[in-house]
């Protein structure tokens, strides 16, 4: 890692921890997140019950809660300590979580370890994918899941108004749906360097989707809802382990 790379993941870990106690005040209902990344990267997930599940880049645990309700044996790690704690507290006794980089070793998982791996709205912190999905390969047992969600490429090239398609570049948007405006850094990348890295490294894309929105968001956010069914802002993805 550079050190241009280390400053960026230190900025993303203080923007994190500055806006985690809203962050997870808010994740139950907040739109983006309750009604329109969870309902369409839970539709691709499999059946969980009984199975041992790694929530990678887990937050406040809101996905983790939602597949011990279906069953699942949840192990979550996230880099942010203040949300790895909201986890525990939203998860009790269920579950474990950790701090983890998702960009380094998952020095914590063994070898084909889980049958489920999920990484919503978190790869796009990553500087490069490739060492990260050959993580996900490693921990998941044979023909095992991969479900991810992520922000569109095409939708970020034209937020971010990039004049470099096919170049991974470090970016910057403010947030303002967690209490105070926060500078939130993430890397922009083209579709081409979200799919290689799964094809590349032992996986097999079984589905992809460009969500739409439930009803429910319209009732929150009119005018998000209408701009998120005229062009996706994510894309969630399922990738399956090759034999």
């Amino acid at each position: 890692m550079t050190e241009q790379q280390r400053s960026l993941r230190r900025r993303i870990l203080l923007a994190y921890e500055t806006m985690a106690g809203e962050y997870h005040a808010r994740i139950d209902d907040k739109p983006h997140n309750a009604f329109y990344d969870r309902p369409n990267t839970l539709r691709l997930l499999p059946d969980v019950k009984g199975k041992d599940v790694l929530d990678a880049a887990c937050g406040p645990g809101k996905y983790a809660e939602i597949l011990h309700e279906r069953g699942a044996t949840v192990t979550g790690f996230d880099l942010s300590p203040k949300m790895v704690e909201f986890a525990r507290q939203r998860n009790g006794a269920k579950g474990t979580f950790y701090i983890q980089d998702l960009a380094e070793p998952f020095q914590h998982c063994g070898d084909a370890a889980y049958d489920l791996v999920l990484c919503a709205l978190a790869l796009h912190y990553v500087p490069e994918w490739g060492p990260t999905i050959r993580e996900f390969h490693r921990v998941l047992k044979p023909e095992g899941t991969l479900v991810m969600s992520i922000e569109h490429p095409f939708y970020e090239y034209t937020y971010f108004k990039s004049e470099r398609y096919f170049d991974v570049e470090a970016v910057r948007a403010t947030w303002s749906g967690f209490g105070e405006p926060v500078e939130v850094d993430s890397y922009r990348r083209p579709l081409q360097d979200c799919l290689q890295p799964l094809l590349h490294n032992g996986f097999y894309l079984d589905e992809l989707l460009e969500p739409r929105p439930v009803p429910e968001f319209e009732e929150r956010d009119p005018k998000h809802f209408r701009e998120l069914n005229a062009f996706p802002a994510f894309m969630c993805l399922r990738a399956v382990k090759r034999g």
